[in-house]
């Protein structure tokens, strides 16, 4: 079925690959889906309920019928789009979703069973008798459910992520988009052009038009020459945008080896997220099919898809085609089926006023109604005014017109309005902040218009951004009006597919209808249309026309679906790259998380964040005993730890002092440029929900501190009281925890460590505790803040990310000089204990300011948050369980966090608990095992002995109830 002369695929290259273990021949630039149908291969997949035989029937990520199964075993991957799938030497295709062969499927049982099986059955079939559902139903529908499947074994793919910026984001690199791209970068802009094609131009590389006097292919290569070239352009083919996020931010998948046999050490595929300041949207449209009885045998495509497989891959899609639809490009698909060589059976065109044409039959007013031919297209029945006929034919090329792609336009609850002159949905400005549409996703279905347009929206989003752009001259090409007929489902007898997918027909959503369900999202999940991996791209428009006609009401009033990202299916393992084998948790690593392994420390979860557990010396044999040697390097000299896991969020505005005020408890508004503050958040409910310092930077600019664990829930705590408790406020926020690597420097001797790196004197006069500011640290701008964990002279010192792991070597050179080093983890939470410092051990969710001792922090001069719900009764008084210490004073030293507190000489049953441990250390400094614990009026039980008994465990220690701050209760130290 090759055609000479004609396709963009290089015949001087030959490729042999598998489909269904058999050897086919193709050449490079082909698709699975071009070549298969260049060896007169029809049938390709079953459908999915069903199991009815399918053939191709788009070019793109469209495709609903030809998805196949690529490679073997551990690295097999499932519904990958024959159509999108290039082929290479060795490449291995199967069909999925039949048993035991495609050509003989024991599920095509379903389809006689097809009157049992419509819209809803599911719900009402499987309903009794009721103890079925576990053992019979449930397994059964299962094991059948789903198309093609995974293999169960670790995936050996490697993936990737990246971050990329620019002005402008291009999506879509046919007429508009190129344009588009083409002006901005002559701009001087910095240009993102994604296609998920291998070849930019879009339709372009599949029609036979001329552009600027030369053929469309060629003029599109030229463009793409030139814009690479180009130093401030990034072209990235084989790219989808996926998204539309907030901020300018959008999600993009590249599929980086699925067209390589040597993989050359190239990851699979690579996830993106681009943020722009800009984006334009060029995403094309997408031909939809016209639903008629059997509109789904292998050989019925698109019109649009008959061409490009003829003129892009020098393919005929049969060797007697005939072509139907409403629109002039039926036409069009004939002219170029007849000047390639191939038969044009009929032309049968549903507009009464269709021309005519001496080169093929024109049955004008004429509709498709039937087919034949279970395996491949045999024949179709039309009928006309003068009555039904049939013509042989082994393609039919179907075009019901064009609906714009307008998917990601919708990716933040946006609507789409419907437009009457071209039978569709189109985008409204505006739907995502920041990105514009041109071309055809925004109903201009001209070349010409696509290429004016490209240009005139990449003129005003630079406008945007204080870029001139000049005026570029559009190159002539077809400016022909667009009309086109309402035509979505042919009337008759038998199942006519609206969508493919998941065989959805038109009695299914007048069956919906009819049931009530006649809002577009309850037909959608009573039928199932749209919800397959398409998407409905193909189905979507003309489902809500036979929903509109089945409940009397007009396609605008009937509305549309959601769309939700991914436009297209994307593997969990691309988003998650950098994690496989880890689990579903995201993997975290501060600046010096290669220098900590290196260093042999064990990597613990802090959040979602990796830090050190302690770092082992020479001849350590415990990690106890590298613990003791941390607590008393910082206790005696200095040590060195990373702190940027701490989340760090930056408060902007004229109201940001008004607002810290409401969001914590204690004041803010009157804190000090170039001062920290600690302090105390409630929830609503009055409970204890974070703590942590807050530094203010300037006049209307502070930096909040939060705990690793609370960094996400406190900024979303902090959005929800700004835009639901006072949205009246200015007040900005963003969280820049990543932005910044922040190490302690802790012990007596940290004032010398860092004296000599930074540019200041850090006497007490000029740094007291407490003090922040600006700083330079051996020439890079960065931060200090005079701040303590330890309860030792304590610096923060905060470096762009960038710079994180190279000061922090310098540190530790500088800290080994005076006697100290790295300490971790564990040394942190003994240092912490010592000075009776809570972390979210203490502040776990169930306490109040009372019962840490904090409840002088709750000021009585203002609101806040939680504050009203905390003044409730029982939330204070000698009933609850107040913060102490703990030290075993019985013959056990052992302490365990968790345990429970019992009177001397009670039972350790439930009915006389007095409270529970919550942290617990080895004191090297104290030289005694030290708790902090919550305990029924523990404030006014210093002195007093109690019992922990760990049952889990089976440890049992008698205790004195002490102050929670065992080191340095006056606090000398820390203020030097």
């Amino acid at each position: 079925m090759r055609l000479s002369g004609k396709g963009l695929i290089d015949r001087t290259k030959p490729v042999s690959f598998r489909f269904d273990g058999n050897v086919f021949q193709g050449f490079e630039g082909d698709t699975v889906a071009s070549a298969l149908m260049a060896n007169e291969v029809k049938l390709v997949a079953r459908s999915f309920k069903y199991h009815r035989p399918r053939g191709v029937m788009g070019a793109g990520s469209e495709e609903a019928n030809a998805l196949l199964t690529v490679g073997r075993g551990a690295a097999q991957d499932p519904n990958v789009r024959a159509t999108m799938q290039e082929i290479f030497d060795g490449l291995e295709t199967r069909s999925q979703n039949r048993w035991p062969s495609l050509h003989w499927d024991m599920l095509s049982v379903n389809d006689l069973a097809a009157p049992f099986l419509g819209a809803g059955f599911y719900y009402k079939t499987f309903m009794w008798p009721k103890a079925f559902w576990e053992k019979i139903y449930e397994p059964i529908i299962r094991r059948s459910a789903g198309l093609g499947a995974l293999s169960g074994a670790h995936n050996p793919d490697r993936y990737e992520k990246a971050f990329a910026f620019c002005d402008l984001l291009v999506i879509g690199a046919g007429p508009a988009g190129l344009m588009a791209a083409l002006t901005a970068a002559r701009a001087g802009a910095d240009v993102i052009l994604a296609e998920e094609d291998r070849l930019m131009g879009g339709r372009l590389n599949g029609e036979t038009e001329e552009v600027g006097g030369m053929a469309g292919a060629d003029w599109a290569a030229g463009v793409v020459a030139e814009l690479e070239a180009m130093p401030n352009v990034r072209l990235m083919t084989r790219t989808t945008v996926t998204g539309a996020y907030d901020q300018g931010t959008y999600g993009a998948l590249e599929r980086v080896a699925h067209h390589l046999g040597d993989r050359g050490g190239r990851p699979l595929e690579c996830f993106w997220r681009i943020v722009a300041k800009r984006a334009i949207l060029c995403a094309g449209a997408i031909e939809r099919p016209v639903a008629f009885q059997n509109n789904d045998r292998p050989g019925i495509m698109t019109a649009s898809a008959v061409r490009t497989y003829l003129n892009r891959y020098g393919v005929a899609p049969g060797r007697r085609v005939t072509v139907f639809g409403n629109n002039d490009g039926v036409h069009q698909t004939a002219r170029d089926l007849i000047a390639a060589g191939v038969h044009v059976a009929a032309v049968i065109d549903n507009r009464r006023d269709a021309t005519d044409s001496n080169d093929y039959p024109v049955y004008r007013g004429a509709e498709v109604c039937n087919s034949s031919g279970r395996k491949g297209l045999e024949s179709v029945t039309f009928r006309s005014l003068s009555g039904e006929d049939k013509v042989e034919t082994d393609c039919l090329a179907v075009s019901g017109g064009w609906n714009p792609s307008v998917h990601l336009t919708c990716h933040m609850n946006g609507r789409p309005v419907w437009n009457e002159a071209i039978q569709s949905f189109v985008p409204v400005d505006g739907m995502i902040p920041g990105m514009t549409t041109a071309g055809a996703c925004q109903g201009t279905f001209s070349t010409h218009g696509a290429l004016s347009e490209g240009a005139a929206q990449a003129i005003v989003a630079l406008d945007t951004l204080g870029i001139s752009a000049k005026v570029t001259d559009i190159p002539k090409a077809e400016d022909a009006p667009y009309e086109v007929a309402p035509l979505w489902a042919v009337g008759g007898k038998g199942r006519a597919w609206l969508d493919f997918q998941n065989d959805v027909t038109v009695k299914d959503v007048k069956q919906a209808a009819s049931e009530n369900f006649a809002s577009v999202e309850h037909m959608k999940r009573y039928t199932t249309q749209g919800m397959s991996p398409d998407q409905g791209k193909n189905s979507n428009v003309a489902a809500l026309a036979v929903l509109a006609d089945a409940t009397g009401r007009g396609i605008p009033e009937t509305g549309t679906t959601t769309f939700r990202p991914p436009y297209v299916p994307v593997s969990i393992a691309s988003l998650g790259a950098g994690a496989q084998g880890a689990g579903f948790a995201p993997q975290r690593f501060t600046t010096s998380h290669n220098v900590s392994v290196d260093r042999g420390a064990p990597m613990i979860e802090a959040g979602l964040w990796y830090r050190p557990s302690f770092f082992p010396a020479r001849g350590e044999k415990t990690w106890r005993q590298s613990c003791d040697r941390e607590v008393n390097m910082v206790r005696n000299a200095v040590g060195v730890c990373d702190v940027s896991t701490l989340g760090k969020i930056d408060i902007q505005g004229p109201d940001a002092g008004a607002f810290l005020d409401f969001v914590y408890t204690n004041m803010f508004s009157t804190l000090k440029v170039g001062r920290t503050r600690y302090g105390l958040m409630l929830r609503e409910d009055g409970t204890v929900m974070d703590d942590g310092t807050t530094a203010r930077l300037g006049e209307q600019r502070y930096v909040m501190t939060t705990t690793t664990a609370a960094a996400g829930p406190v900024l979303r705590h902090l959005e929800f009281v700004h835009q639901c408790l006072c949205p009246q406020m200015d007040v900005q926020m963003i969280s820049v925890t990543e932005q910044w690597a922040q190490f302690a420097v802790a012990g007596p001797k940290a004032r010398d460590l860092l004296n000599d790196l930074v540019d200041d004197d850090l006497a007490d006069e000029n740094w007291p505790f407490m003090a922040c500011g600006p700083i330079k640290v051996l020439g890079v701008g960065g931060r200090l803040f005079r701040i303590s964990f330890s309860g030792e002279r304590a610096y923060e010192i905060a470096v762009p990310a960038r710079f994180g792991e190279s000061l922090f070597g310098e540190l530790n050179r500088r800290a080994e000089a005076l006697g100290g080093g790295l300490y971790g983890m564990e040394a942190l939470n003994v240092l912490r204990i010592e000075k009776g410092f809570i972390t979210h051990a203490e502040i776990h969710g169930r306490v109040t300011a009372f019962d840490i001792g904090m409840e002088r922090m709750v000021s009585a001069k203002k609101d806040c948050v939680g504050k009203t719900m905390s003044e409730r009764p029982g939330l204070s008084g000698a009933d609850r369980e107040q913060l102490v210490g703990l030290k075993p004073v019985g013959p056990v030293k052992q302490l365990t966090a968790g345990a429970h507190l019992f009177e001397v000489g009670a039972a350790a049953v439930r009915e006389n608990e007095q409270g529970y441990t919550t942290s617990v250390g080895y004191s090297p400094t104290m030289e005694s095992y030290l708790g902090l614990a919550f305990l029924r009026n523990g404030r006014g039980r210093h002195g007093e002995e109690v019992v922990m008994v760990d049952h889990l465990r089976d440890v049992t220690a008698r205790c004195v109830v002490c102050d929670p701050v065992f080191f340095d209760p006056e606090g000398g130290r820390v203020r030097g």
